[in-house]
């Protein structure tokens, strides 16, 4: 996901700074995050608070970032999206919170809930906070309209060289089952899975680089070295708050996708347990919803808080329904999921 301050882009631009080092505050909370969530305005009732932004330790891809909690890293709380919660349970990672000391907990959509591996009879594992789109981000100086009407855009030859994708597995399988007729993973026969990866093969042929973070894409694409990329809502923004002609297009006739993240209570964390909460409950406030939307592009799971932002214009043009598929990227089965990284490594690897 996640860098979208407009500073961001100048210092992309001239190469001075694609790594985020851990950002370093109140020393009793430590959030484990996507670089760029540390705009305080996402979480200004905490800073009210207790004085400070929590500590921050960064990660680029939920892979990533289970790996490192697995190997040990200790952070209080983290932020994965929901096809990475069940990865969390299996692995003894998590406990439960204690809505009780989550009052705008009753507020989240039941939609971002609707699932045993975030709610069950031992306690509520997940609290969905965040959600967006990926899509087709392309220039539109330089793409015809017509070109982003299908997502064959990506192993069109007209492009070859001129494409970029997330470096996630999970996004660029997304993109591979639209492209290919199918609209829910968690029903991928062995057949869809092989014309999934025979599509993501000619993809990858017109790849001149897979972007790791928004930041990066929004590098790639500023710098005119890519006109066509698979993104989030992100790098959007970053590049039109920075006057780039960039064009969203949700609505190819394959369709898009869609994704929601939250928080995991991390079990033996270093810190305060109770700033662990006054953490959740700054991010559920309303009044977080702009914060997130101005900084990140994305939505609020929270009902009470979308209704604040309803009618801002990047609601309407980058959150707001669609007439197209959408691949709802929602838990999958974790033996699928862990098939689809194998075969994305070796399909990057040219194989």
């Amino acid at each position: 996901m996640k860098l979208l301050r407009s500073s961001a882009l100048s210092l992309i631009l001239t190469g001075a700074a694609l790594a985020m080092p851990a950002h370093a505050a109140d020393s009793q909370l430590t959030v484990f995050d996507w670089a760029g969530f540390e705009e305080p305005s996402i979480f200004q009732g905490y800073i009210d608070k207790n004085g400070d932004s929590p500590t921050f330790a960064f990660y680029g891809d939920d892979d990533e970032a289970y790996q490192k909690l697995a190997s040990g890293f200790k952070a209080d709380v983290a932020h994965p999206c929901s096809q990475m919660v069940s990865k969390y349970r299996d692995a003894g990672l998590i406990e439960p919170w204690d809505v009780s000391k989550i009052p705008a907990f009753a507020t989240i959509d039941p939609k971002f809930l609707d699932s045993p591996i975030f709610k069950d009879d031992k306690g509520v594992w997940y609290i969905p906070t965040d959600w967006g789109a990926t899509a087709i981000a392309y220039n539109a100086d330089n793409v015809p309209a017509e070109d982003v009407a299908s997502l064959n855009v990506f192993i069109d030859p007209k492009y070859q060289g001129r494409t970029s994708l997330p470096d996630s597995a999970d996004d660029v399988w997304a993109l591979a089952y639209l492209a290919t007729g199918v609209t829910d993973w968690t029903k991928v026969t062995d057949e869809q899975f092989t014309a999934a990866a025979d599509w993501l093969r000619k993809a990858h042929q017109n790849v001149a680089a897979y972007w790791a973070d928004p930041s990066e894409q929004a590098q790639l694409m500023a710098s005119g070295a890519v006109d066509v990329a698979w993104s989030w809502n992100d790098g959007v923004v970053l590049l039109q708050n920075e006057g780039f002609p960039v064009g969203f297009q949700r609505a190819a006739k394959e369709g898009s996708s869609t994704f929601f993240c939250g928080f995991v209570n991390l079990k033996d964390g270093p810190g305060n347990e109770d700033k662990a909460y006054d953490f959740i409950n700054a991010w559920l406030a309303p009044e977080a919803a702009k914060g997130l939307l101005d900084t990140i592009g994305y939505g609020h799971t929270s009902t009470v808080a979308m209704e604040t932002i309803k009618d801002e214009p990047a609601v309407k043009e980058g959150l707001s329904a669609v007439d197209a598929p959408i691949l709802a990227q929602t838990p999958n089965d974790p033996a699928q999921r862990e098939r689809q990284l194998a075969e994305f490594e070796k399909i990057k690897a040219g194989f």
